[in-house]
Protein backbone atom coordinates (compact mmCIF):
# COMPACT_ATOMS: atom_id res chain seq x y z
CA UNK A 1 0.00 0.00 0.00
CA UNK A 2 1.78 3.60 -1.22
CA UNK A 3 0.47 6.67 1.34
CA UNK A 4 0.68 9.43 -0.63
CA UNK A 5 -0.36 13.32 0.36
CA UNK A 6 -3.57 12.50 -0.49
CA UNK A 7 -4.49 9.31 1.64
CA UNK A 8 -3.07 11.67 4.82
CA UNK A 9 -4.98 14.34 3.87
CA UNK A 10 -8.15 11.88 3.88
CA UNK A 11 -7.22 10.22 7.14
CA UNK A 12 -7.01 13.23 8.74
CA UNK A 13 -10.38 14.43 7.56
CA UNK A 14 -12.24 10.96 8.94
CA UNK A 15 -10.02 11.57 12.58
CA UNK A 16 -11.82 14.87 12.49
CA UNK A 17 -15.19 13.83 11.82
CA UNK A 18 -14.27 11.39 14.67
CA UNK A 19 -12.79 13.48 17.24
CA UNK A 20 -15.46 15.84 16.87
CA UNK A 21 -18.30 13.05 17.74
CA UNK A 22 -16.09 12.01 20.62
CA UNK A 23 -15.12 15.45 22.15
CA UNK A 24 -17.48 15.45 25.13
CA UNK A 25 -16.32 12.06 26.49
CA UNK A 26 -12.15 12.94 26.36
CA UNK A 27 -13.51 16.67 28.23
CA UNK A 28 -15.45 14.36 30.72
CA UNK A 29 -12.46 11.82 31.11
CA UNK A 30 -10.03 14.48 31.15
CA UNK A 31 -12.26 16.77 33.91
CA UNK A 32 -11.37 13.47 36.33
CA UNK A 33 -8.35 14.29 36.02
CA UNK A 34 -7.21 17.34 34.42
CA UNK A 35 -8.83 20.62 32.80
CA UNK A 36 -11.76 18.57 30.96
CA UNK A 37 -10.40 20.42 27.76
CA UNK A 38 -8.76 17.41 26.03
CA UNK A 39 -11.65 16.79 24.12
CA UNK A 40 -11.15 20.82 22.39
CA UNK A 41 -8.03 20.36 22.12
CA UNK A 42 -8.54 16.97 19.73
CA UNK A 43 -10.91 18.01 17.59
CA UNK A 44 -9.80 21.34 16.89
CA UNK A 45 -6.50 19.95 16.47
CA UNK A 46 -7.55 17.93 13.58
CA UNK A 47 -10.34 19.63 12.49
CA UNK A 48 -7.53 22.50 11.72
CA UNK A 49 -5.46 19.93 10.18
CA UNK A 50 -8.29 18.69 7.81
CA UNK A 51 -8.92 22.17 6.73
CA UNK A 52 -5.51 22.73 5.55
CA UNK A 53 -4.25 22.68 2.14
CA UNK A 54 -1.66 19.96 2.27
CA UNK A 55 1.47 19.64 0.12
CA UNK A 56 2.27 16.62 -2.36
CA UNK A 57 5.15 16.07 -0.86
CA UNK A 58 4.54 13.30 2.28
CA UNK A 59 6.60 15.06 5.04
CA UNK A 60 5.26 18.89 4.06
CA UNK A 61 2.01 17.20 4.61
CA UNK A 62 3.20 15.75 8.13
CA UNK A 63 4.86 19.61 9.02
CA UNK A 64 1.59 20.90 7.92
CA UNK A 65 -0.39 19.12 10.47
CA UNK A 66 1.85 19.88 12.93
CA UNK A 67 1.73 23.47 12.02
CA UNK A 68 -2.08 23.01 12.32
CA UNK A 69 -2.18 21.30 15.85
CA UNK A 70 0.28 24.56 17.16
CA UNK A 71 -2.13 27.13 15.40
CA UNK A 72 -5.54 26.42 17.38
CA UNK A 73 -3.89 24.58 20.80
CA UNK A 74 -1.47 25.38 23.27
CA UNK A 75 -2.10 22.61 26.01
CA UNK A 76 0.90 19.85 26.89
CA UNK A 77 -1.32 17.07 25.07
CA UNK A 78 -1.36 19.67 21.31
CA UNK A 79 2.13 20.06 22.05
CA UNK A 80 3.08 16.37 21.98
CA UNK A 81 0.48 15.78 19.06
CA UNK A 82 2.34 18.68 17.13
CA UNK A 83 5.99 17.30 18.52
CA UNK A 84 4.93 13.78 16.80
CA UNK A 85 3.59 15.24 13.55
CA UNK A 86 6.75 17.30 13.71
CA UNK A 87 9.00 13.85 14.03
CA UNK A 88 7.01 11.94 11.34
CA UNK A 89 7.97 14.76 8.89
CA UNK A 90 11.05 14.75 9.36
CA UNK A 91 11.59 11.59 8.61
CA UNK A 92 10.06 11.42 5.60
CA UNK A 93 11.19 14.57 4.34
CA UNK A 94 11.74 14.67 0.06
CA UNK A 95 9.20 11.79 -0.01
CA UNK A 96 6.08 11.79 -2.38
CA UNK A 97 5.33 8.76 -1.24
CA UNK A 98 5.78 5.88 1.55
CA UNK A 99 4.76 2.11 1.98
CA UNK A 100 3.05 0.75 4.97
CA UNK A 101 6.03 -1.08 5.78
CA UNK A 102 7.64 2.00 6.93
CA UNK A 103 4.68 3.55 9.40
CA UNK A 104 6.46 2.22 12.44
CA UNK A 105 9.53 3.82 11.44
CA UNK A 106 7.43 7.11 11.53
CA UNK A 107 5.82 6.49 14.67
CA UNK A 108 9.11 5.80 16.67
CA UNK A 109 10.34 8.70 15.94
CA UNK A 110 7.07 10.45 16.74
CA UNK A 111 7.54 8.74 20.28
CA UNK A 112 11.28 9.16 20.61
CA UNK A 113 10.65 13.07 19.77
CA UNK A 114 7.61 13.03 22.06
CA UNK A 115 9.29 11.36 25.43
CA UNK A 116 12.01 14.03 24.97
CA UNK A 117 9.59 17.27 24.76
CA UNK A 118 7.04 15.89 27.48
CA UNK A 119 10.35 13.79 29.60
CA UNK A 120 8.24 11.24 29.98
CA UNK A 121 8.66 7.80 30.26
CA UNK A 122 7.19 3.92 29.25
CA UNK A 123 4.89 2.89 31.77
CA UNK A 124 3.51 6.47 33.62
CA UNK A 125 -0.27 6.18 32.38
CA UNK A 126 0.27 8.52 29.35
CA UNK A 127 -0.46 8.76 25.33
CA UNK A 128 3.35 7.37 24.97
CA UNK A 129 2.44 3.44 26.06
CA UNK A 130 -0.52 4.27 23.17
CA UNK A 131 2.17 5.02 21.00
CA UNK A 132 4.60 2.37 22.38
CA UNK A 133 2.41 -0.66 22.24
CA UNK A 134 0.89 -0.12 18.59
CA UNK A 135 4.07 0.37 17.38
CA UNK A 136 5.43 -3.03 18.77
CA UNK A 137 1.37 -4.37 16.97
CA UNK A 138 1.68 -3.16 13.96
CA UNK A 139 5.61 -3.91 13.19
CA UNK A 140 6.43 -6.46 10.64
CA UNK A 141 2.41 -7.14 9.61
CA UNK A 142 1.14 -6.95 6.30
CA UNK A 143 -0.35 -3.68 5.49
CA UNK A 144 -4.12 -4.89 5.23
CA UNK A 145 -3.81 -6.39 9.34
CA UNK A 146 -2.54 -2.78 10.96
CA UNK A 147 -5.16 -0.88 11.21
CA UNK A 148 -7.05 -3.39 13.10
CA UNK A 149 -3.70 -4.73 14.81
CA UNK A 150 -3.57 -0.61 15.65
CA UNK A 151 -6.84 -0.47 17.25
CA UNK A 152 -6.87 -3.44 19.18
CA UNK A 153 -3.60 -2.51 21.06
CA UNK A 154 -4.94 1.32 21.65
CA UNK A 155 -7.74 -0.25 23.25
CA UNK A 156 -5.79 -2.61 25.26
CA UNK A 157 -3.32 0.04 26.83
CA UNK A 158 -6.18 1.82 27.98
CA UNK A 159 -7.32 -1.20 29.57
CA UNK A 160 -4.13 -2.27 31.09
CA UNK A 161 -3.09 1.06 32.33
CA UNK A 162 -6.52 2.10 33.88
CA UNK A 163 -5.39 0.09 36.89
CA UNK A 164 -2.57 2.10 37.33
CA UNK A 165 -1.93 5.01 38.95
CA UNK A 166 -0.80 8.19 36.90
CA UNK A 167 2.46 9.43 37.19
CA UNK A 168 2.64 12.21 34.55
CA UNK A 169 1.19 15.75 34.30
CA UNK A 170 -1.77 16.98 36.20
CA UNK A 171 -3.21 13.49 36.64
CA UNK A 172 -0.19 12.51 38.82
CA UNK A 173 -1.38 15.11 41.65
CA UNK A 174 -4.30 12.75 42.18
CA UNK A 175 -2.04 9.77 42.71
CA UNK A 176 -3.83 6.32 43.84
CA UNK A 177 -7.25 8.41 43.12
CA UNK A 178 -6.25 8.04 39.14
CA UNK A 179 -6.14 3.94 39.66
CA UNK A 180 -9.53 2.77 37.90
CA UNK A 181 -9.77 5.34 35.81
CA UNK A 182 -8.66 5.68 32.09
CA UNK A 183 -6.21 8.20 31.24
CA UNK A 184 -7.61 11.02 29.04
CA UNK A 185 -4.46 11.09 26.60
CA UNK A 186 -4.49 7.03 25.94
CA UNK A 187 -8.37 7.37 25.26
CA UNK A 188 -7.88 9.84 23.04
CA UNK A 189 -5.30 7.84 20.98
CA UNK A 190 -7.60 4.89 21.12
CA UNK A 191 -10.41 7.20 19.28
CA UNK A 192 -8.03 8.92 16.98
CA UNK A 193 -6.56 5.28 15.73
CA UNK A 194 -10.46 4.12 15.48
CA UNK A 195 -11.30 7.08 13.34
CA UNK A 196 -8.82 5.90 11.01
CA UNK A 197 -11.03 3.27 9.31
Amino acid sequence: MSIDSAVIAAAISRVAQATAECAEELNTADGALGDGDLGITVSRGFAEAAAATLPPNVGLALLECAKAFQRVSSSSYGTLVATGFMAAAKAAKGRETLEAAEIPGLLEAALEAMMARGKGSLGDKTVLDSLDTVIGAIKGRPAEEMLDAAKAAAAETVETFRGLPNRLGRARMFGDGSIGLPDPGQLAFQRIVEGLG
